[in-house]
């Protein structure tokens, strides 16, 4: 058996050579993890997927179940995990404010205990872990746009508080396993990501807008129109997810990772309606409690740590994102 230090030395010396590794994806059947999987086994990896489908959805990886190197296991973080792997991707938790509302207290502990679980794991085994935290640490922002040395600007007691304090919680342990184990750490703060395999029904503006464009209903735009969020394609965010656990030890982040380009909801809608040819009408309706105004990443640390940035437009990646919810739309 080897022993922790001799085990950390083969890790090293796989992640240097970039050979075939073991790796772990919690939240691996939900639409970031799944692209993440998919990514993964084409670079040569073995890909163990735990997910416990609240959000994921065995058809997102349904194609890779014929893969030898892909496993997936049914399993909450929220219990202990004990497998062996060389790396970790923490991405297990509800995203959207539909599904991490629907169970606040379990929402919390599958951030909080989740990366407990493999913070302890990773020490255990040596290994390098990757932790999916979100913009949503920075709250309401009182400044823009928001870099990473900003706090944040939280309601601790809102509706909003289960995810936004969940992640915080999670980051802060990230980095004190960091400073009292030495753990390999690496933290991205991740913004407004889109794709196909986005869930019909969670509630996030961009599938909100394309299923309602896409049957003919009114498209519902929260507030005035005048809030902002800045999109991220998913391949853009995988590159630069993939990049970054490819740094050196001592690039921990965190580091935001999303695209730049701001756009308001009412531009949103617009370009979606363009795209679909859909005759909706769009509506205004109240805005939610702690909903943010304005949200777009300074990427200054990604574009000079990990020398990237997205080149997906925004254009570009709604057709691709369409056509997926045309064909799961028919499929209903």
């Amino acid at each position: 058996m080897l022993l922790a230090s001799e085990r950390q030395l083969v890790l090293a010396m796989k992640s240097f050579l970039n050979v075939e590794r073991r790796v772990l994806v919690t939240g691996g059947a939900g639409f970031l993890g799944s692209h993440l999987c998919d990514r993964l086994i084409v670079a040569g990896h073995e890909v163990l997927c735990v997910d416990n489908f609240f959000t994921g959805a065995r058809r997102n990886v349904e194609h890779l179940l014929g893969n030898k190197r892909f496993e997936l296991m049914r399993h909450d973080v929220t219990f202990p995990l004990f497998v062996e792997v060389d790396e970790i991707y923490n991405l297990a938790c509800p995203a959207s404010p539909i599904h991490y509302q629907y169970d606040p207290v379990q929402t919390t502990k599958t951030s909080v205990h989740g990366a407990i679980n493999m913070l302890g794991l990773a020490k255990r085994l040596g290994a390098k872990i990757f932790q999916a935290s979100t913009s949503e640490v920075y709250g309401d922002p009182e400044v823009h746009p928001q870099t990473e040395g900003y706090w944040g600007r939280v309601n601790p007691v809102g509706p909003r508080s289960c995810y936004d304090e969940g992640k915080r919680c999670a980051e802060t342990l990230f980095f004190d396993y960091h400073r009292q184990h030495q753990l390999r750490i690496k933290v991205a703060r991740i913004f407004n990501t889109y794709g196909p395999r986005m869930h019909p029904d969670d509630g996030r503006v961009v599938s909100n807008f394309i299923v309602q464009a896409l049957r003919g209903a009114d498209i519902t735009i929260f507030g005035d129109g005048s809030q902002t969020r800045s999109f991220c394609y998913v391949d853009d965010l995988l590159d630069a997810i993939l990049a970054l656990m490819q740094t050196a030890d001592e690039v921990t982040g965190p580091i935001n990772l999303g695209n730049p380009c701001e756009f308001t909801m009412l531009e949103l809608a617009q370009e979606v309606l363009r795209l679909t040819g859909s005759a909706s009408k769009i509506v205004f309706l109240p805005l939610p409690q702690d909903d943010p105004k304005q949200r777009q990443p300074d990427i200054s640390l990604a574009r000079n740590t990990l020398q990237w940035e997205p080149k997906v437009q925004l254009a570009e990646g709604l057709g691709e994102t369409i056509s997926w919810f045309r064909h799961v739309i028919a499929g209903r």
